[in-house]
């Protein structure tokens, strides 16, 4: 089976059952009405030449029609390759031009942008959803309702097809398409189903947002696949989602740390009633133990942890309810269907309990590459035996009963609110200002986001700035998590032999 096949199978069997609640609109879809949104979407995509391995690209807040492209392109064997929209037109305009969507959908809160993108991209189609005006853009809903819903005909496909291109943030500057193959949609599914141990009884809110692996595949995919239930919302919003999961008897919950964070700190929290939620679990970033202890003594509710990438998959390790409370701050043990090794990150050697080394991850829910970058993708993995090995960049070591803990990261990387946040981009834009010689990032821990970006500059020679100018220059060029909230000056960075500055000194020298 591939994933084209997922959804249609899943109408076959509970067509009535409910399958999406949009929470914005209030509106209830069955299993047979997304299958056949699906269709029409595919049929009408096909007659504008979206064929097997051609893209398409949204730029909208959460809705349906995300549900509509992931499921309607896998029936062309086409490929969905949802945005960012948080990113601005000079980050977004490099990824369209990378990927060359045949036709990009977009959202009324998004037309600016898009007008912004067009002079900088080749797309040969825009369609507009819920009523967004541009001109020569066709109109999603209009256009879809008149296609036909019977189930489209089907390209030969393997589970080596890619199905979507999810956009990571480079370690060189540069944004990477990690291309998901069907076979990676269908064992996340598998592995989380079977993992987690969901059932058709579960139902799921979504408030990440579609554009991210966590938001399409953490529940909403593996919970099709059983006929549960997602409470979709269309953007975050502390009160509204708390209460959605009370009248909505949400029973699974994924959020990232700051989420928690914010839910604790909402003044309905204390009245919110979770008898009905089997259990809470925290991803995107590793989450603080004191948190999640705040929340069993809160509301004496089952908090795990888990831990994934858009790479290996999202859901990687799983654990008891017991186990959350014992080994607590662990991510716990590998899911059933996957390999983890911990090596010195230098030799490659695999290393034994109690020692930290870089984590690498193999199995059927691994993604099969970069799209058009075999460099990329040849870094990324290794290919000893039971391979091949993707090198996640993360710090890890496992304790002697087996269970893992991630403990830092190999890469150069922060995360804020569950945003990764690549050096090499941000210190590439403060490199481009006139005043600047040299630039490097670290992480400041916040209590809110959990870290956040302090650049240290060494300005050129006799050149001035002031910290609010070299901020307000990011504007426009890095989206706006990305800016580092503070900067600071220094004569010099050190340097390794090797040429690389030393970001443990910087760390010990600004952090203490």
């Amino acid at each position: 089976m591939h994933a084209a096949e997922l959804l249609s199978r899943r109408a076959e069997l509970t067509p009535a059952r409910v399958a999406v609640v949009e929470l914005a609109t209030g509106r209830r879809y069955s299993y047979a009405e997304l299958n056949e949104r699906a269709n029409r979407l595919a049929n009408w995509l096909r007659g504008l030449g979206v064929e097997k391995g051609e893209r398409v690209s949204i730029l909208a807040h959460n809705s349906v029609a995300y549900i509509d492209l992931l499921y309607g392109l896998a029936k062309l064997g086409a490929i969905f390759a949802p945005l960012n929209w948080r990113l601005t037109a000079r980050e977004l305009s490099y990824i369209l031009n990378d990927c060359e969507p045949r036709v990009l959908i977009f959202g009324p809160e998004f037309v600016g942008l898009v007008r912004e993108l067009q002079p900088q991209v080749r797309v040969p189609h825009y369609v507009s959803l819920e009523g967004a005006e541009l001109a020569g853009a066709l109109s999603y809903e209009r256009e879809t309702a008149r296609a036909s819903p019977e189930e489209p005909d089907r390209p030969p496909l393997s589970g080596e097809d890619t199905l979507c291109i999810l956009y990571t943030s480079g370690t060189t500057g540069r944004p990477k398409g990690a291309m998901i193959p069907h076979r990676q949609v269908l064992w996340n599914c598998i592995n989380t189903a079977v993992s987690w141990g969901l059932t058709e009884q579960d139902i799921s809110p979504v408030f990440t947002p579609l554009f991210h692996a966590g938001g399409l595949f953490v529940f909403l995919t593996p919970l099709f696949y059983l006929g549960g239930r997602i409470a979709l919302a269309r953007t975050f919003e502390p009160e509204a989602s708390l209460r959605a999961i009370v009248e909505e008897r949400c029973t699974v919950i994924l959020g990232v740390p700051t989420i928690f964070k914010l839910w604790l700190e909402e003044p309905s929290f204390a009245e919110a009633d979770f008898s009905h939620v089997r259990f809470f679990i925290s991803g995107g970033a590793p989450c603080p133990v004191a948190l999640m202890e705040q929340w069993r003594k809160a509301k004496g509710v089952v908090f795990r942890q888990g831990y994934g990438l858009t790479e290996v998959g999202v859901n990687c390790f799983t654990m008891t309810d017991e186990e959350s409370v014992r080994k607590a701050g662990s991510v716990g043990k590998p899911i059933f269907h996957s390999r983890v090794r911990v090596v010195d990150p230098e030799t490659g050697r695999d290393l034994p309990p109690g020692q930290e080394g870089e984590l690498l991850i193999a199995g059927p829910h691994v993604c099969s590459g970069y799209w058009r970058d075999p460099q990329a993708t040849a870094a990324a993995f290794s290919h000893e035996p039971g391979g091949p090995w993707f090198h996640t960049g993360d710090i890890a070591r496992r304790d002697g009963e087996g269970f893992y803990y991630i403990v830092g990261r190999y890469k150069d990387m922060i995360k804020s609110g569950g945003e990764n946040i690549y050096a090499a981009e941000v210190e590439a834009v403060f490199r481009e200002h006139p005043a600047v010689a040299e630039a490097a990032l670290i992480g400041l821990p916040d209590e809110k986001w959990g870290e956040v970006g302090l650049m240290v500059v060494v300005l050129k020679k006799g050149a001035k700035a002031t910290e609010e100018e070299l901020r307000a220059f990011c504007e426009g060029r890095l989206a706006r998590y990305k800016i580092p909230k503070r900067v600071v000056f220094t004569d010099s960075l050190p340097y390794s032999p090797y040429g690389k500055v030393i970001k443990a000194e910087l760390r010990k020298r600004f952090l203490g």
